[in-house]
């Protein structure tokens, strides 16, 4: 593994991904999560949720992705964590659109810590989402 440059203010490529029902059917049957709030209109009505929501799991798993595509490997996370702040919200129709980025924030003992941003309709859905990756 070849050393990888960071320095502090560094921003990462950003992305867009737009999720879509089926992508949550094949996230439930990959990690078993068949809450029906992330597949049932009825389900998600009855809790007062404005439509079915994406699984959570999916939307941080998507974010780690403006890292591991800047750094090349994902053995080089050290860390990763985040706190959900929103629910993204998927409609039948057309799906919603998650906007990922990243910033290099510290660099310290070959360690670059990026502070990783996701919104959906310019609200952001994950928060404090921070991921540590070894540079050496």
């Amino acid at each position: 593994m070849s050393a990888l440059a960071a320095e502090v203010g560094q921003v990462l490529p950003s992305f867009s991904r737009t999720l879509e029902r089926a992508d949550l059917v094949r996230y439930a049957g990959a990690s078993g999560d068949f809450n029906p709030i992330h597949w049932s209109d009825g389900a998600a009505a009855a809790l007062g949720l404005p439509d079915v929501i994406a699984h959570g799991m999916l939307t941080m798993g998507t974010a780690l992705r403006v890292v591991t595509d800047w750094c090349g490997d994902p053995a080089r996370v050290r860390s990763y964590s985040v706190r959900f702040t929103k629910p993204v919200v998927v409609p039948a129709d057309g799906g919603a659109v998650v906007r990922f980025g990243g910033t290099v924030t510290k660099v310290e003992d070959g360690v670059a810590t990026v502070s990783i941003e996701a919104t959906c309709d310019g609200v952001l859905v994950l928060g404090a989402a921070t991921a540590e990756v070894f540079l050496g």
